[in-house]
């Protein structure tokens, strides 16, 4: 049975709502209470007196949406009001993914492609020197969402190994390993790599594992955009178990997906390899709901050959949303030449097919993350539609899983798996952050075309007992706090 407090007194009740409590129990009515920022009672408050009542008779009540996989490092700062997410129900984002963060940054040191990804590009992002300044820096100037920050081994190798086309000393490797321990002692909750991408793809294994050795023992969490997603998929999935299993400590496999018409089908093979490896180490994933990712524009010629739109260019701002062929054809090079003329810039792939995306959100331990970027002219709808996309589409449309299951990925898997403590469920004594979505009409907007649409059913979104989106309307709450390490939280 839920539990009920004898306190009659709260901040705020919301009364007559089916509650999905983020741990795939079934649903079951009841009013919740939240006083001081916290969950107090959940159960039968009809006495109870609040200073505001939000009536949610035939609406669901659930934990608010934890987004697994964000480059939300810089846009929680420059951008505090954070309604991409809000919009769609997400209380908190998990930041400093595929190895690129904006803590620590050497002053001085380089800024290759994909860490130009997490700045709008005029000048408004601050750089930080030590992990402890950047979370000096989101506690002073809070935003509308909680943030889980990793630090980026992309943006360590920046800061310090001076060739990045090689591997990097054993000096270099004890540099990087400071700034990863400062960074745990600071409240880092991982490291993340991006061995896929140009300044890391030198590093090998060793390298990693050695950068990454503050992680055994810290309860922080090692997350990978592998090496290769495509025909070395299985490869790189064995090498991101080897690390784990080396360092002791929990793998989170981002953005899970099989690449290239080659290898479409082959989850039949990635998710078995992941199903064993997670019986014998600790091993999670995330993905995102759509068969087209986004990164920047990729100056190798293997990576363009599917269909690519850009998404925004420094030099060419003109040519947002259009097809790097049609540019290329337009002005009278091959798609490799225009690519490198649109630098810097960011793209969309569509590389993957709908039912490998199918199969792997309906894995049962897949949670959910948008991997959105937050900057540029027109970025993939991922950005503002993917939790009311799984609801919408993938639970109620094509009932890949039930409300219950589909609420657990985007809350207490998650929740679970990054070692978050006191979120991701609803119960007595938890932060109050709480999403409220009509079932039948929650739906994403947000399309390739018009992608920065809020969506559908998203009624109201509490974050540490702030209401913060209402009826399709900011609330302007900064209630956000910095989310750190089990250990210390």
């Amino acid at each position: 049975m839920p539990d009920t407090t004898p306190s009659t007194s709260f901040d705020l009740i919301i009364r007559g709502g089916t509650v999905i409590d983020g741990t795939r129990a079934p649903r079951f009515e009841a009013d919740v209470g939240i006083k001081d920022g916290r969950i107090v009672a959940i159960g039968e408050l009809d006495h109870g007196k609040a200073d505001r009542v939000i009536d949610a008779t035939g609406r669901i009540v659930a934990p608010g949406f934890i987004d697994a996989h964000t480059h939300d490092d810089s846009a929680v700062l420059v951008d505090p009001g954070m309604t991409c997410k809000v919009s769609q129900g997400v209380t908190s984002v998990v930041t400093g993914n595929c190895g690129v963060s904006i803590a620590p940054l050497k002053p001085g040191s380089p800024r290759p492609m994909p860490l130009g990804l997490l700045s709008p590009g005029d000048g408004r992002v601050a750089e930080y020197a030590s992990f402890a300044d950047y979370v000096a820096a989101l506690r002073a100037a809070p935003s509308a969402v909680n943030v889980a920050p990793m630090t980026g081994h992309t943006s360590l190798r920046a800061s310090v190994v001076s060739d990045l086309g090689r591997a990097a000393t054993e000096s270099e490797i004890a540099e990087m390993r400071a700034y990863v321990q400062e960074a745990l002692d600071a409240g880092a909750i991982g490291v993340s790599t991006g061995t896929f991408y140009p300044p890391a793809e030198a590093a090998p294994t060793a390298e990693i594992i050695e950068v990454c050795r503050p992680l055994t023992g810290s309860g922080g969490v090692y997350a990978t955009h592998m090496r290769n997603e495509a025909d070395d998929v299985v490869k790189s999935l064995e090498e991101s178990f080897a690390i784990g299993k080396a360092l002791d400590v929990q793998v989170v496999i981002s953005h899970h997906k099989v690449v290239g018409p080659a290898n479409f089908g082959r989850t039949k093979e990635t998710l078995p390899l992941l199903t064993k490896a997670m019986s014998c180490q600790c091993v999670a994933l995330d993905c995102y709901p759509y068969n087209a990712s986004s990164t920047m524009l990729h100056t190798d010629p293997a990576k363009l050959q599917v269909k690519v739109v850009v998404a925004a260019s420094g030099p060419h701002p003109e040519v947002a949303g259009r097809d790097l062929a049609d540019i290329a054809a337009a002005w009278g090079v091959d798609r490799l030449e225009a690519a490198k003329r649109l630098q810097p810039a960011s793209a969309i792939y569509f590389a993957m097919d709908e039912a490998d995306v199918q199969t792997i959100l309906a894995f049962e331990p897949t949670m959910i993350g948008s991997d959105g970027l937050p900057f540029g002219e027109r970025p993939h709808p991922r950005l503002w539609g993917t939790f009311p996309r799984v609801l919408g589409y993938y639970c109620r449309e094509l009932a890949l899983f039930s409300l219950e299951t589909a609420v657990w990925k985007m809350s207490g898997l998650t929740a679970r798996n990054f070692g978050i403590r006191g979120r991701g469920t609803l119960a007595v004594g938890n932060h109050a952050d709480i999403t409220i979505f009509d079932a039948a009409s929650v739906r994403d907007s947000a399309t390739y075309d018009e992608p920065c649409v809020p969506a559908a059913g998203i009624e109201a979104v509490i974050v540490n007992g702030a209401l913060t989106w209402w009826q399709g309307a900011h609330q302007n709450a900064r209630a956000g706090q910095v989310i750190t390490r089990a250990s210390l939280q």
